[in-house]
C-alpha cells in the first residue's frame, strides 16, 4: 500500500467531486480486493466497508475484528482500528452498524451512493442494506460517484506510474520466459504454467488469465494440451499484477521453431507498423478512437498491397471491412484493473459525452477506449491481424464488404492463425511512451536472435 497521505488525499478529492449524501465502498475477498476500495482505503483484508459522509465530513471503516478461531487458522492481524489509523480514517464501527447507518440515511432521505456491484455477495449485501433488488442495482448505482471515481482513477499519480513500471518489469520476465521455453513438442499448457509462475514468484499474480495458443485467431485462446508444432506461430498475451495491485498487459507473437516464414513476416510487418504508428499519433487532446481509425487505415493500405483487400481505403474503413482482420478495438484503459474500471461501465470509462461508442458496427463496437487522451492516462496499444475461417465463410456467404475484401486470397490464409502485438502506453505532456524498463523483443530479427540464444 502507499502512504497514509495518499488515501487521505484521495478521499478528500472524492468529497470535493461529490455533492451530498453518503458513499459506501464495499471491500472484497483478500485474494483480490475491490479496486475502488483499494484506491481510497488501501486495505486488503476481507469483510471491510468504507463509508464517507459527504455532509458532515466523517469517514468510517466498517468491519469486525477477527476472533480466536480465525487467528488459529489465519494468524493474528491488525485490528480494524489499527488498519483505519494506517490510512488516516478516524472512525471505525462493527459490521452490524452498517445497517443502522443506512437506515438513518434513508430515514433522513439522504442520497446513498454506491458503485455498480459485480459480485453476488455484494449484491445480496446491498439488498439487505437498501432493499434494492440485485437486478435493479446497476441502474440504481450512483452516476455521480461513477464519474468522480473515473475522473480520479483515469489520471495516474506518479507513484501509480512507478507501480505500473514494476508490473511491466515482471511482464517482461514472463514474456521472455515464454520465448525462451517455446519449442516444438512442449504443450501450450506447460509454457503457460511456467509463465504464470514468474508472476507468482515475484510476490504478484497474473493480471488476467494467460493466453498462450497456436490459434492466435481466437481472441482469448486458452492454453490447451496441444503440442507446439514447428512452422506455426504462437500468441502469448499475459501480464503481471504487483503486490500493490497494478497491472501490465503485453502480447507477443513468435514462431514455435524460432524462425519466421516469409508469409508470416509479411503479416507481422503490418501489425508491427500499426503498433508503432499508435505511438506516433497518441498524445493529449487526441481521441483514442481517432488513433484506432488511423491504425485501421494503415492496416487496410498494407493489406491492399498484399492483395487481401481492395477499393478505397477510407470507404473500406467506414464500412468496417477492416474488422475482418481486426475485430476488436486498439486498446483499453490500464491501471489497478487490466481493463481499468470496466466494472463501472465502459460508457463512462472509455467514452464521454463528447465521444460516444459505435455499438452497431461489427469490430468497432468492441472499442473500449475512444475518448480524448489526457496526460497521465495509461492505455494499451494492441493491433492485430487474424484470419478466422468461420468469419471469412460467413462474410463471403452474406456478401458483407465484398467490395473491399478479396475472398479467394483470404481462403489461402485460413490456416494462418493470428498475430497481435501489445504494449502499455503512458500519455505524457507532449506525446506518449511505452511503459517498462526493457522492451520485450518485438522486431522480427530481435525475436529470432533471442530465441536462438535461449536455445544455446
Amino acid at each position: 500500500m502507499f502512504d497514509k497521505a495518499t488515501y487521505v488525499g484521495r478521499r478528500a478529492k472524492l468529497r470535493e467531486l461529490m455533492k451530498d449524501g453518503i458513499i459506501i465502498l464495499f471491500g472484497y475477498y483478500p485474494f483480490r480486493q475491490d479496486s475502488s476500495f483499494l484506491y481510497y482505503f488501501g486495505l486488503n483484508r476481507d469483510g471491510l466497508v468504507g463509508v464517507i459522509d459527504l455532509d458532515n465530513g466523517t469517514e468510517t471503516l466498517v468491519g469486525d475484528d477477527i476472533d480466536i478461531e480465525d487467528i488459529v487458522w489465519y494468524g493474528s492481524v491488525d485490528s480494524v482500528k489499527d488498519m483505519a489509523e494506517r490510512v488516516g480514517v478516524a472512525n471505525t464501527a462493527p459490521m452490524k452498524s452498517l445497517k443502522s447507518i443506512c437506515n438513518e440515511a434513508m430515514r433522513q432521505k439522504r442520497r446513498i451512493h454506491f458503485l455498480p456491484p459485480y459480485r453476488h455477495d455484494t449484491k445480496i449485501q446491498i439488498f439487505d442494506l437498501l432493499g434494492i433488488h440485485p437486478v435493479q442495482q446497476k441502474e440504481a448505482a450512483s452516476i455521480e460517484l461513477i464519474r468522480a471515481v473515473v475522473k480520479m482513477r483515469s489520471t495516474k499519480e506518479q507513484q501509480e506510474i512507478e507501480e505500473l513500471e514494476r508490473a511491466a518489469v515482471i511482464g517482461y520476465k514472463m514474456h521472455t520466459t515464454a520465448m525462451r521455453l517455446t519449442k516444438p513438442g512442449l504443450t501450450e499448457k506447460f509454457v503457460a504454467g511456467q509463465v504464470d509462475s514468474i508472476a507468482l514468484s515475484y510476490g504478484a499474480m497474473t493480471s488476467f488469465a494467460t493466453i498462450f495458443s497456436q490459434h492466435g485467431e481466437i481472441m482469448h485462446g486458452n492454453p490447451s494440451m496441444a503440442e507446439l508444432e514447428s512452422g506455426r506461430l504462437v500468441l502469448c498475451d499475459c501480464g503481471a499484477e504487483t503486490i500493490n495491485n497494478y497491472c501490465s498487459d503485453n502480447t507477443r507473437t513468435f514462431p514455435v521453431n524460432g524462425k519466421f516464414t516469409e508469409r508470416q513476416l509479411e503479416i507481422y510487418s503490418i501489425v508491427e507498423a500499426c503498433h508503432d504508428h499508435a505511438l506516433d499519433v497518441a498524445k493529449p487532446g487526441v481521441k483514442y478512437m481517432d488513433v484506432h481509425l488511423s491504425v485501421c487505415r494503415l492496416m487496410t493500405e498494407r493489406l491492399k498491397e498484399l492483395g487481401l483487400m481492395k477499393g478505397d481505403v477510407d470507404e473500406a474503413v467506414a464500412a468496417g471491412a477492416h474488422a475482418m482482420f481486426l475485430p476488436h478495438g486498439l486498446g483499453h484503459m490500464m491501471g489497478m484493473d487490466v481493463h481499468d474500471m470496466e466494472a463501472l461501465d465502459q460508457i463512462y470509462v472509455g467514452f464521454d459525452e463528447e465521444t460516444r461508442p459505435n455499438l452497431e458496427q461489427f469490430g468497432t463496437n468492441c472499442l473500449r477506449m475512444g475518448r480524448r487522451l489526457q496526460e497521465g492516462f495509461v492505455v494499451t496499444d494492441e493491433p492485430g491481424i487474424y484470419f478466422i475461417p468461420d468469419l471469412i465463410d460467413d462474410w463471403r456467404a452474406s456478401g458483407h464488404c465484398k467490395d473491399f475484401l478479396c475472398f479467394d486470397k483470404l481462403d489461402e490464409y485460413k490456416d494462418f492463425g493470428g498475430i497481435r502485438l501489445e504494449d502499455d502506453i503512458l500519455i505524457t505532456a507532449d506525446g506518449c511512451r511505452f511503459l517498462g524498463k526493457d522492451t520485450i523483443p518485438i522486431r522480427p530479427k530481435d525475436v529470432e536472435e533471442f530465441m536462438a540464444q535461449a536455445r544455446g
